[in-house]
């Protein structure tokens, strides 16, 4: 398992590590088949439509790793020190910048 450098603690979706590998083989599934559906010449829509629910579901992942994140890695930085916490605080808001973003 790999260990955080930063905290040297593991990251907090350790305990669901297994949920999340599982959802992720899933996506990239489906964006195999995507893939196959733009090698047949499907209909734009029917691509748009499955492209759209890729993205559904890798939000989701996104959505439960900043929740596990929170819970774990910017607790644990506040029982910590102050300063700790605000540097997850900060790099916590920074990723969230990123997903509305994206």
């Amino acid at each position: 398992m790999a260990v955080n450098e930063q905290t040297m603690t593991h990251p907090g979706y350790s305990d669901h590590k297994d949920d999340h590998l599982k959802r992720l083989r899933r996506i990239e599934g489906q964006v195999r088949g995507i893939a196959r559906m733009v090698e047949e010449e499907a209909y734009c829509i029917d691509v748009l439509t499955q492209v759209s629910a890729v993205t559904r579901a890798l939000q989701a992942v996104s959505l439960g790793l900043l929740e596990e994140h929170i819970a774990h890695c910017v607790v644990d930085a506040a029982r910590e020190s102050d300063d700790a916490a605000a540097a997850k605080v900060a790099e916590a808001s920074a990723a969230i910048a990123r997903l509305v973003r994206s």
